[in-house]
């Protein structure tokens, strides 16, 4: 199949990925638009790994007060240079992440960082629910397992679903734009603040 001009360009539009890549993508996939755009987010995501050793000491620091002045959020977000820390996409991703921890209410960046006393006490709530239920024993690890990933997502910034698409968690959101950019992109620390809290 012939890969036309036009064709690259709407996936590039779609994309935001380079000229080429586009070209590589369509080729790769037949002039399938949408194989095109699934290959060229598998290409990133593997870019977007290699990048995760390498050092994020430039950025910028997010505020966003929600209209009221009632609640409010702080974020560091980091990358490798001054360049990209100031291209828009960044700017734009720290203003989301920071909307994303006053609307969301994260408690922790990851699981990791949740402290263990806390990630057993809920392990204990766990089992004592899926107990009560008469489930065999062999069966309740499972049940904590799914309730645990479940938890995540409540309290963990980097699980909880994207608020602009729910279908990404906020990791995948960030693994697309450490593609799209080219460095390495952490989110060091938040804080979110709320009147009389």
């Amino acid at each position: 199949m012939e890969i036309t001009t036009s064709t690259i360009k709407d996936l590039r539009e779609a994309t935001a990925a380079g000229v080429l890549d586009c070209k590589k993508a369509l080729e790769a996939s037949g002039g399938d638009l949408e194989k095109a755009k699934v290959y060229l987010r598998e290409k990133g995501l593997a870019a977007a790994a290699k990048k995760a050793s390498r050092a994020a000491e430039e950025g910028l620091i997010e505020a966003y007060v929600h209209t009221g002045g009632r609640v409010g959020a702080l974020i560091e977000l980091n990358c490798e240079t001054d360049f990209v820390a100031r291209t828009e996409a960044f700017e734009e991703l720290a203003h989301d992440l920071a909307l994303q921890v006053v609307a969301a209410r994260p408690l922790y960046l990851a699981p990791e960082d949740i402290p263990p006393d806390v990630l057993e006490e809920e392990k204990n709530v766990y089992r004592v629910q899926a107990r009560e239920t008469g489930k065999p024993e062999r069966i309740i690890e499972k049940i904590v397992e799914g309730k645990l990933q479940k938890y995540y997502q409540e309290v963990c910034l980097m699980k909880q679903p994207f608020i602009k698409d729910d279908g990404l968690t906020v990791q995948d959101v960030l693994t697309e734009i450490i593609a799209k950019l080219g460095e390495n992109i952490v989110v060091r620390r938040f804080a979110r603040f709320e009147l009389g809290d």
